[in-house]
């Protein structure tokens, strides 16, 4: 039975934590200088998968 191959797209926005996943907000990659800094400061801390995406994902990661 072939091994599952890690989503490259994915591996690259979620982070595995400890026992969640941490995924970065959208708008958070490109074109920050025109975003207001609160804007940018909201973006850098993330939020938690919920438990229905991260059994979704599992797999995938």
């Amino acid at each position: 039975m072939p091994k599952i191959k890690t989503h490259k797209g994915l591996s690259k926005i979620l982070n595995k934590r400890k026992n969640d996943i941490k995924i970065g907000k959208q708008g958070s990659r490109h074109n920050t200088g025109y975003k207001s800094t609160s804007v940018n400061r909201k973006n850098r801390k993330g939020s938690n998968l919920s438990k229905a995406d991260k059994n979704r994902l599992k797999n995938l990661i």
